[in-house]
This record gives C-alpha cells, sequence and structure tokens, in this order.
C-alpha cells in the first residue's frame, strides 16, 4: 500500500525514545508512517497531511512487541506432560525427545502450518517481531527443513541443532557434536542468522557449548545460549565471554553471573521468560536484582510445546509485573526495545524517524493496561511496516 499514513488521536504514545520517563511517553500525539518507516513523530496539532488516516480514538500507541525467543516449527504437543507437571512431576527438560519424534515424522507442509498458526496469533497480541529457531529436528535434513520453513516467516531464524542430544547419539555425545559443528552447519548455516545451544545439565555442557558456538561464529552466525534455566551454571558466563547478543532464561544466577552481564563492556542481553516459569511451576527469574545491576533485560515468549506454549507477549508482560519485580514501564520497554537489543536491532523495538512502522493500538488509554488487565484481549489494531493488519 503506498502513500503516507498518519497515526493520529493517540492519548499516549510510547516511543522508547525522546520524551516522558523511560518509555519516552508523548501525549497527545500522532505518527506519520511513509514507505513502511516511521517519519515522523510529534504532537497531533501539528501532524503533517497524509494520504491516509488511522485514528487512535485517544487511545494508547506503542512498538509492536520484539519476540526474541520462541521454537515454532514442530508437530503435536505436549498436554498431557504439562496436566504431569500441574500434579506434581517436575520439569526435566526430557519431553524435548517426545517432539524431536513427531516433528521428524511430519511433512513440510504439517511444520509450515503450525508456524504460520503460531506467529499468526502473536501479530494478533502485538508481536511485529519473532525470532524463530529450530532444534526439533535433530538430523541433517530436519534442521536443514526446520531453518528453512521458519526462514519463510521471520529472517530471524536461529540453528538450534544442539537442542538436545537425540536418542541415536544417547552414549556418543561427542560424536552428535561433532555432527552439529559439521554437516548439520553446513547445511543450516544458509538459513540461520544465529546459532543457539542449549547448555543445562541433561543437555550440553560447557565444553560442548563453546565448540558448537565457535563453529557457528567462525561460518558468520551470532551467538546465542540457553543458559541457566535448570539450576546454576556456566552457560551465563561462556555467553558473556563469546559477546553473545543473548542468554535466555537466567533463572538461576551467582553473583559474579550478574557482575558479568553487568559488564561495563558487555553487550550481552538478559532474556528472561516467564512463560516458561508459570508452565513448569519454576522459581521465576529475579529481574530486579538484574535491572538493579544495570543489565539489559528482554522478555520473550518462549514459544514451545512442552515447557510454554504461549505466543502472548502481554501475558508475559503481566507475569513479569506479577512475578518477577518488575515495574510495567520495565516490562514494556524489556518486551519491545530491550526484545530489540537481544537482536541487536535498532530498526524494531521503537517509534522514532527511520524506525520500521510496527505500531500497536490498544484498546486502553495506558500502556499499564498490560499488567492491569491480564488475559484481556486489549490489542484492537496492529501495524506491519505501516500496513493495518
Amino acid at each position: 500500500m503506498s502513500g503516507s499514513l498518519l497515526v493520529d488521536n493517540i492519548g499516549e504514545l510510547v516511543t522508547n525514545g525522546l520524551g516522558e520517563g523511560p518509555l519516552g511517553i508523548r501525549r497527545d500525539a500522532a505518527v506519520l508512517v511513509e514507505d513502511g518507516r516511521v517519519a515522523w513523530v510529534g504532537a497531533a496539532a501539528y501532524a503533517p497531511a497524509a494520504d491516509r488516516r488511522v485514528d487512535a480514538g485517544g487511545a494508547a500507541v506503542l512498538p509492536g512487541f520484539v519476540d526474541s525467543h520462541a521454537h515454532l516449527v514442530f508437530a503435536g504437543d505436549r498436554a498431557a506432560e504439562f496436566a504431569a507437571r500441574m500434579a506434581g512431576q517436575p520439569y526435566t527438560g526430557g519431553g524435548i525427545r517426545t517432539t524431536v519424534g513427531a516433528t521428524r515424522a511430519a511433512s513440510d507442509d504439517d511444520l509450515r502450518a503450525t508456524v504460520r498458526r503460531l506467529r499468526g496469533e502473536a501479530l494478533r497480541q502485538g508481536t511485529t517481531t519473532m525470532e524463530i529457531k529450530s532444534g526439533y529436528g535433530l538430523t541433517v535434513a530436519d534442521e536443514a527443513r526446520s531453518l528453512r520453513i521458519a526462514a519463510e516467516t521471520s529472517t530471524e531464524t536461529t540453528f538450534l541443532g544442539a537442542h538436545v542430544v537425540p536418542a541415536e547419539y544417547a552414549d556418543r555425545p561427542d560424536d552428535y557434536v561433532g555432527l552439529v559443528c559439521g554437516p548439520m552447519l553446513a547445511a543450516a548455516a544458509p538459513h540461520a542468522k544465529w546459532i543457539d545451544v542449549f547448555c543445562e545439565r541433561g543437555a550440553f555442557d560447557v565444553d560442548h557449548a563453546r565448540a558448537i558456538l565457535a563453529c557457528g561464529q567462525a561460518v558468520g552466525l551470532g551467538v546465542r545460549l540457553h543458559a541457566n534455566q535448570l539450576g546454576p551454571g556456566p552457560g551465563v558466563q561462556l555467553g558473556v565471554e563469546l559477546g553473545a547478543a543473548s542468554v535466555d532464561h537466567c533463572t538461576h544466577l551467582s553473583d559474579a553471573d550478574v557482575d558479568a552481564l553487568a559488564g561495563a563492556h558487555t553487550t550481552t542481553v538478559a532474556t528472561l521468560l516467564p512463560g516458561a516459569e508459570f508452565s513448569t511451576r519454576s522459581p521465576y527469574p529475579d529481574a530486579r536484582r538484574l535491572l538493579d545491576a544495570g543489565v539489559t533485560v528482554a522478555l520473550a515468549t518462549d514459544c514451545n510445546p512442552g515447557s510454554s506454549y504461549t505466543s502472548s507477549m502481554p501475558f508475559c508482560i503481566a507475569l513479569a509485573v506479577r512475578e518477577m519485580r518488575m515495574t510495567p514501564a520495565e516490562a514494556v520497554r524489556a518486551a519491545t526495545a530491550g526484545g530489540a537489543r537481544a537482536l541487536r536491532r535498532d530498526d524494531v523495538g521503537v517509534l522514532t524517524p527511520g524506525a520500521r512502522a510496527d505500531l500497536v493500538v490498544l484498546d486502553a488509554p495506558s500502556y499499564l493496561h498490560l499488567a492491569y488487565r491480564p488475559g484481556v484481549p486489549l490489542i484492537r489494531k496492529v501495524l506491519l511496516n505501516g500496513v493495518p493488519q
């Protein structure tokens, strides 16, 4: 759709740029969109003319959510596993292999339909940028096809061949690491932007994780890392050492982990995934501790069929405020600009001139309602690249 578009009559505009408070709020505002980008932001009274208009009706407008951690390429579900956890069974991560079997057996069209369904759910809930991981194929062919399918929907694709050691390599983990670093990486890299490892007991130890990530870096992939979810471990500090864009989960952190993330030269973001704690009845990460130390925090859904089957960033915002001691402003910033930082993007998660015109119009007067009214469908309208969805 060509021509300019004016979104006006905005009661409260979150820019994550210049404006009031940490969210850069502007009142009685308008946003001009040209060629899919934000061309102008200012007071509605001084808005320039445009070819088309969207009337926000005095509601709040904010940047589209940036979900920087999601696993959308899979088949089947694990509802029975969820029910067992709710009855008291602990989460160990072992159910991943159940999804691997179903995913390997699924057709491309089945996997594609799941990705599109979940991506559509997320978009309707305000998510305009979404990272998508592989990790449920764990063969050369299945990891490559997972990433090809993910790339049809997102430019933020992550190779997670090192999710768990598949059953056929259970007694030969070194051989599986060799496969990941060799033929699997070669097949996956053309379709991936990032590489990730589940560095955790029962998955990959620090030496294996370091070797896999180094191989990914050598072929030009950026580093991400699942770290410190199930217990204390070396993952967070490994991520900082390697200059990872993000270390994700961060549930069990030592003082040294926090210090590493808060270091003056650290660019690694701590991405918190409260949907996983909700769905596994595990302790929530202490976001307050990280924020008070000066760490950059992102929020993401961890959408996956086993430990966090939600595509809702508003739900994660509400959890972060209620359970992780974040203020509503901190949670919204983490779900927008924080997610952008976790993807090393400066064109999303903000509404400033030059940014991508991804806007969410709430059915509410303030961003505060995202946490204040949990579970309520507050997303009235979504613009993606300036196009109403």
